[in-house]
């Protein structure tokens, strides 16, 4: 908990407008630090403002990331507007410090930004009908689409190597040689899976290399609650949580959400015979982000979409993996092999995409004409 000393001194280097009324911790962020704050402004009413503490933990070069995020909505706003849009909704707004700066540093060199709230609008942690995943899908398709132009190398990588794959193996290779905890006796399978998929850990690479696959701007943490969705109209409306935008491939913002959407099961579900990759679901999604692409993609990358599912799938595997072999170090645990129960998940889904490839190949066919 963030002491009220250091709050008030990073809200009065805001140059915020009114009396504050209220202000409390707010959300289910896991790695920044996030409050809402109310201001009474006379003939206005309540105001309702987000301040976050950048965790410099995660995020080495909190500067850069404002650059990043500051001209992609920069880029964004003047796109929504062209489209005769409401860029107050369909994009964050990053207020200013009374310097002039997107964050401001405190007194004990930690860095804060804030944003207008988007009112009337919800983040859902789960998917709680398929017309959620649909408006999800909608919203990072159109994400793409008006993005196709940003010059994607010109943005900082906030997180070196975060969907390298390739990259992602040498760790899992290291950790297995190391074995520092001696864990890799018990979990001899889920090294072999692994080893026996080792050709798809670098798969997107070569094709990025070889020009198949462009280089894009991509969010890389396509979860259903980085859409808000509009209370009224229910349709999905601004994509949030902008730290982890920078180069990238689509393919793995569309593999990513199905990772983690299209699961009939919890992320660590033990009984393994509850998880499989819901094809209703799948086509779901498929459709809406090829739809809010709106022919953006190339034929490549739309090709590529199930490859981008299953790849992201065994990514996020290999770190689970990983990172219990290094005696849960990144991810937060709640027992011992929580880390090993995610694994299992991630892996039990590449193999479920693997039984259905031609189902999913079919169902991308059918939206891309």
């Amino acid at each position: 908990m963030i002491n009220e000393p250091i709050l008030n001194e990073v809200i009065s280097h805001f140059d915020f407008v009114g009396e504050i009324i209220n202000a409390c911790p707010y959300g289910s962020g896991h790695i920044n630090d996030t409050y809402l704050l109310e201001y009474k402004i006379k003939h206005m009413g309540i105001v309702p403002i987000i301040l976050q503490r950048m965790n410099t933990n995660v995020f080495k070069k909190p500067v850069e990331l404002m650059e990043n995020i500051m001209n992609v909505t920069d880029f964004l706003r003047k796109k929504i507007i062209q489209n005769g849009g409401d860029p107050e909704r369909e994009t964050l707004t990053v207020i200013l410090n009374k310097s002039g700066k997107p964050y401001y540093q405190d007194s004990q060199g930690e860095y804060w930004r804030a944003y207008h709230f988007i009112t009337c609008a919800t983040g859902y942690d789960e998917v709680e009908s398929e017309e959620d995943f649909y408006q999800s899908a909608l919203a990072f398709g159109k994400f793409q689409s008006l993005l196709a132009d940003y010059p994607a190398h010109t943005l900082h990588e906030t997180i070196p190597d975060f969907h390298n794959t390739a990259a992602r193996f040498q760790v899992f290779q290291k950790a297995v040689k190391e074995d520092i905890c001696q864990r890799a006796k018990d979990v001899q399978k889920e090294i072999d899976f692994v080893y026996k998929h080792v050709e798809d850990t670098h798969i997107l690479s070569d094709m990025q290399k070889n020009g198949e696959l462009p280089l894009r701007v991509t969010h890389n943490d396509t979860k259903l609650n980085n859409v808000l969705i509009d209370d009224k109209t229910h349709q999905g409306i601004c994509v949030i949580d902008l730290d982890t935008v920078m180069p990238g491939l689509s393919i793995n913002d569309f593999g990513d959400s199905i990772r983690f959407g299209a699961s009939t099961g919890a992320e660590d579900e033990k009984d393994l015979s509850l998880i499989e990759c819901d094809m209703h679901l799948f086509e779901v999604y498929t459709k809406g982000f090829i739809e809010g692409c709106n022919g953006r993609l190339s034929q490549a990358e739309i090709k590529a979409l199930p490859l981008g599912a299953k790849v992201m799938t065994l990514e996020c595997g290999i770190r689970f993996l990983t990172d219990y072999l290094q005696g849960d170090t990144y991810f937060k645990t709640k027992y011992a092999t929580h880390n090993l129960d995610r694994c299992r998940t991630q892996f039990k889904l590449v193999e479920d995409m693997e039984k259905k490839w031609d189902i999913m190949n079919a169902i991308v066919d059918k939206y891309s004409s």
